[in-house]
């Protein structure tokens, strides 16, 4: 029989993954929704941006609401909620309705903060950053091997099948059936908790003052922003680089263009296990890899990742300014490898600097870095630029006061109270003698 924590661990993996290929299904389609829709290029960059404008308020609200009443309830919830406007979404003959069904659906990625809170349940500190970083990593590839990979050649050009001879439909159908699956599945068979006192610890940490009170902690912030350059980057790119790779270099073939999209998905996701064991490799040996933030072992692996995201981002429009897809496929590559790094070593921060309330932290951590995918996709596709190669050193170059805010966050003396010194709020209300929110008194 497989332990408890493990098999929380396969629920929590299995429906962010499928969350994953919900969440980003239309961007291998967008030729052929451009086509039936009647949309230009610029009109695309607003899709992309629209199919991630839900998620950062879902994911923040959904965060406390987890750490209240469970994973198994916000889960199961999530997805039939999900399921039934995946399945809208399908049928849709307008474009309005078309765009707000999805924009419904996209909620499937708030599934990543409900994970998050509850892979923290169940595992050790020690043992967080790797855990965390599977459940992750294998759910972030569901945007390269699911959503990229996959359901281009199920639903290829001339797909015909029993209900739908328009692939994107069928697509849209059939993964919202399966989300509608695992919702039912979470509910029954999940558990909340590895142990009744650490699922009342958990609610007693819900509160709207506390949760005021952490997002404003130094540490709390300054993980939020980082994940701006980082996982929302990565939204960004899962949902623009199919468009990039067809409108910039040419490449018409939807398979093509869709798995060369794929290998930044397929590395941003399945690399991020290694950022989170890397995190928990550091601090458990005591090992200083930069000159800099002695002591802080955590950050500093963090602070390495963030840099190369940077460097990477630059690389990238050197790459697509050669002229060779090939190249610019694997600059997108190395992008996607510091990304998954980043993301990695920052939720192997989120839990082990705030134990008690991963899920509000983590949803708004989560929350806020989804903000990127909305307003990345604009600079990519912004019309100023003179081609479509400029706008990942434009990004690069909005990142930078980002890595020099963790400059400052990550200096020992300040790190070492980053929980507890912060912005706005300086009294903790756990603090204060008030009563437990949770209780019925």
């Amino acid at each position: 029989m497989i332990p408890a924590k493990y098999k929380n661990l396969i629920l929590a993996t299995a429906m962010f993954n499928l969350g994953f290929v919900i969440w980003f299904s239309f961007a291998p389609f967008t030729g052929e929704i451009a086509d039936e829709f009647g949309l230009s290029v610029a009109q695309l960059g607003v899709v992309s941006s629209a199919a991630v404008i839900a998620v950062p308020l879902g994911r923040i609200i959904v965060g406390p609401l987890t750490d209240r009443y469970g994973a198994p309830v916000t889960a199961g919830g999530t997805m039939l909620l999900v399921g039934t406007f995946a399945i809208v979404s399908a049928f849709a003959r307008t474009y309005e309705v078309f765009t707000a069904s999805r924009i419904v659906a996209s909620l499937a990625g708030i599934t990543f903060v409900i994970g998050i809170q509850h892979v923290s349940e169940w595992f050790e500190e020690e043992e967080l950053g790797t855990a965390e970083g599977i459940f992750a990593g294998i759910g972030n590839a569901g945007a390269g091997l699911g959503a990229y990979f996959t359901l281009p050649r199920i639903f290829g050009e001339g797909y015909a099948g029993p209900l739908f001879s328009s692939n994107w439909r069928a697509a849209f159908f059939y993964t919202g059936v399966l989300a509608v699956a695992i919702g039912i599945l979470y509910f029954v068979f999940g558990d909340a908790a590895k142990s009744t006192a650490k699922r009342a610890e958990t609610k007693r940490g819900v509160s709207r003052e506390q949760w005021l009170y952490i997002a404003t902690r130094h540490g709390a912030v300054v993980l939020a922003v980082a994940y701006v350059m980082t996982f929302g980057l990565e939204l960004a790119m899962n949902g623009w680089l199919g468009t990039y790779y067809r409108e910039a270099f040419g490449q018409s073939d939807i398979v093509i263009a869709a798995t060369f999209a794929a290998t930044f998905s397929i590395a941003a996701g399945l690399l991020r296990p290694i950022g989170g064991y890397v995190s928990d490799l550091v601090a458990r040996k005591e090992t200083d890899i930069l000159p800099w933030f002695t002591g802080r072992y955590r950050e500093q692996w963090t602070f390495a990742t963030l840099v190369f995201v940077v460097c990477a981002m630059f690389g990238m429009t050197a790459a697509g300014l050669t002229g060779n897809i090939y190249v610019a496929v694997v600059a997108g590559f190395l992008v996607g490898t510091g990304c998954a790094f980043a993301e990695g070593a920052i939720f192997a921060q989120v839990p082990a600097m705030f134990p008690d309330n991963s899920g509000s932290v983590a949803g708004f951590v989560g929350g806020i870095g989804s903000s990127g995918g909305s307003i990345y996709p604009l600079i990519f596709a912004a019309p100023f630029l003179s081609n479509l190669h400029l706008g990942y050193a434009v990004v690069g170059l909005t990142m930078i006061p980002i890595v020099a805010l963790s400059a400052w966050v990550f200096q020992p003396q300040i790190a070492e109270r980053a929980t507890e010194n912060g912005w706005f709020i300086a009294e903790n209300p756990a603090s204060n003698g008030s009563p437990d929110p949770t209780s019925d008194d």
